[in-house]
């Protein structure tokens, strides 16, 4: 039977060996089919580990916005029985806060096996990392970016977090780093505790958690440009 390989990709600039187990890593160098979210990214990913066959008899898929679920269900059928395929995502784990869902959706509708592999993910990374509760969290990826709306919307997620005291996850482009940081720090309470944790896995990697009062005082951690999460708590 066809295995679906779930293979966590990089979230930065570090080695393989740091955040892939080395039996995916030797799963992923022997596969010769791929569906990845960007297929040049994948190239590089696999470049990075080496494959047992040149990159150009690899096979790989580009899962689209507007890809149909009709043509996934022809890419996992063209795959012969006796191979299997992997998945990959931008950076981090495929199908968590990723397209790959809708590939791993259509593998279970076909009865294949979906097997997943431990790796990079910034939402757990930093979770575990910020101090704040892992027993109940929930990820929103990103904030409106108008204004009026973030601003909103940052309330109404505090307003859930101190009623269930979940911690509340978010993500931004890293040129924006800076404008939702002050947005941040401008709409939540002071006892509010911020975590904010840029290149999770990589050398620059930095974690830290204040409260919105203390992050006032401390100023913009150094971010510009780094993939980063932002995590908060309301007391």
């Amino acid at each position: 039977m066809t295995i679906l390989h779930l293979i966590p990709v990089g979230l930065g600039d570090s080695a393989p060996e740091r955040w892939l187990p080395q039996t995916a890593r030797e799963i992923a160098a022997q596969l010769r089919f791929f569906i990845a979210e960007n297929a040049k990214s994948a190239r590089a990913f696999l470049k990075l580990i080496g494959t047992a066959v040149p990159l150009q008899e690899i096979t790989i898929h580009t899962l689209r916005a507007d890809t149909t679920a009709q043509e996934i269900r022809d890419w996992l059928a063209a795959v012969p029985t006796d191979q299997d395929l992997g998945l990959v995502s931008e950076a981090g784990c495929p199908a968590v806060a990723d397209p790959g869902a809708l590939v791993v959706a259509q593998a279970q509708a076909r009865g294949l096996r979906v097997q997943p592999w431990t790796g990079p993910s910034s939402i757990m990374l930093g979770l575990m990392a910020s101090g704040l509760q892992g027993q109940r969290f929930a990820f929103h990826g990103y904030a409106p970016v108008k204004a009026h709306e973030r601003d909103a919307q940052l309330r109404a997620w505090e307003s859930l977090s101190h009623k269930h005291q979940q911690t509340q996850i978010l993500i931004e482009t890293p040129y924006r780093n800076l404008a939702l940081f002050e947005a941040l720090l401008s709409v939540l309470r002071e006892s509010t505790r911020l975590c904010v944790a840029s290149s999770l896995t990589c050398k620059e990697e930095s974690v830290r958690t204040l409260s919105i009062q203390e992050w006032r005082k401390a100023g913009a951690p150094d971010f510009e440009r780094q993939p980063t999460l932002f995590l908060f708590l309301a007391g």
